[in-house]
């Protein structure tokens, strides 16, 4: 008795159609393509920033000699301000802060460039050009132990960073991610910072573009210590933030919080 093999007809677009039928290779072969993810359609900066304006940012973390911290603030606070109120010069400060909790001994400067990455190289060309910046960073430089900067865009859904009066602490949270997950993070965030908003704490959220790659910035105000802790439990009270919490927690590798005080000169106050 002779037993006749099954005919597999292969559809006309099939892509291992070449092979034999019913090849055994056929089988294993496809099967490294049955998972399919489709391509994101545009870069991460730019389905997450704003698009409306073209704000790029810098964030600095310099570490200070402890005896230096002093001299350090007013040397900065002086250059600062002449950067700031120079109109040729198309860059601002946001906020200027000396750590309190977490790393000693640190100063953190957030500047704004209003014009994105043409306005960042034309205000360093020009700071190459200054003499005096020149001397300010030479003395500078014999203060510091170490230094650190990343370039950051806004997330879309944050508010846009704005002086304040205070007196006010400020959080910085950061948030080392997994690659990959920046635009889940995202998502999920849009819909939570409305939680966030009841006692105006929301200062800015950016997301670094140079430097340490997928790492997020939340920045927040508070009146005091206690002022943080019963802003934060609140939000524990309110439907649907313990599930933004438990869908992004799995997203981070490694988070840190900074309790900062701004600087005399700092907008952020």
């Amino acid at each position: 008795m002779t037993i006749s093999q099954p005919v597999c007809h292969p559809h006309p677009n099939d892509p291992f159609k070449h092979l034999p039928p019913c090849s055994s290779d056929k089988g294993w072969f496809r099967s490294l393509f049955v998972h399919k993810v489709d391509a994101r359609k545009d870069a991460h900066s730019n389905l997450l920033s704003k698009k409306e304006i073209s704000n790029l940012y810098k964030i600095q973390f310099h570490n200070v000699k402890p005896e230096c911290l002093d001299a350090y603030n007013s040397l900065q606070t002086e250059v600062q301000t002449r950067l700031h109120r120079d109109q040729d010069y198309p860059c601002e400060v946001v906020g200027s802060w000396n750590t309190w909790y977490g790393e000693q001994d640190q100063a953190v400067h957030l500047w704004r460039y209003r014009g994105g990455y043409p306005a960042l190289s034309d205000c360093l060309q020009k700071l190459r050009d200054n003499k005096e910046y020149l001397e300010f960073r030479k003395e500078r430089a014999k203060m510091l132990i170490s230094r650190q900067n990343q370039l950051l865009l806004e997330f879309s859904f944050w508010n846009e960073p704005l002086p304040r009066e205070g007196p006010n602490i400020y959080e910085l949270r950061t948030y080392n991610l997994k690659p990959g997950t920046m635009i889940e993070w995202g998502n999920r965030w849009a819909r939570a910072i409305k939680y966030r908003q009841k006692n105006n704490e929301a200062v800015g959220g950016f997301f670094t573009q140079i430097g340490d790659l997928y790492v997020v910035h939340h920045l927040w105000a508070y009146e005091s210590l206690q002022s943080r802790e019963e802003t934060r439990n609140s939000a524990w009270q309110q439907e649907g933030w313990d599930v933004n919490v438990y869908y992004t927690v799995p997203l981070i590798r490694h988070m840190e919080s900074r309790i900062m005080i701004p600087t005399k000169s700092s907008p952020l106050q």
